[in-house]
């Protein structure tokens, strides 16, 4: 999925990251209203408390819009092929946002990780070894 959202993605350059951000997100939750419909029916849609729909609604405005947000300016500005380094990224803030804030033990093995995922980014960016 990343690969072709990134492809996609070059194909939007000259197109503000807020413009593409509500068309996929707007593109997707029509994809997703037939697929709830199916499978819990009419009040799987309107069946949620409304502290539930605040939750969604927090989650869709904070994380998921903004998120795309600043994915789409980054493609832009970095290109896409920087912009998937991102998803790199991912397990080792996975781990230490647990780890800070859900008391989560990080293993050795957790650690070694999160070094060469390190070590695999400034490879792949090459100006520290680009220099010497």
């Amino acid at each position: 999925s990343y690969a072709v959202a990134l492809m996609v993605a070059r194909r939007f350059r000259g197109v503000p990251s807020p413009i593409i951000a509500t068309g996929q997100l707007t593109a997707s939750t029509i994809i997703m209203i037939p697929i709830v419909l199916f499978t819990h029916g009419p009040s799987g849609l309107f069946s949620a408390s409304p502290p539930v729909w605040a939750a969604v609604l927090a989650l869709a405005l904070l994380s998921t819009a903004f998120a795309y947000i600043l994915y789409f300016n980054l493609v832009a500005s970095a290109g896409a092929t920087n912009a998937s380094l991102v998803t790199l990224v991912v397990p080792a803030s996975a781990m230490l946002l647990g780890f800070l804030f859900l008391g989560e033990r990080l293993e050795l093995f957790e650690i070694g990780g999160v070094v060469l995922i390190a070590l695999g980014l400034v490879t792949i960016d090459g100006r520290l070894f680009g220099r010497r």
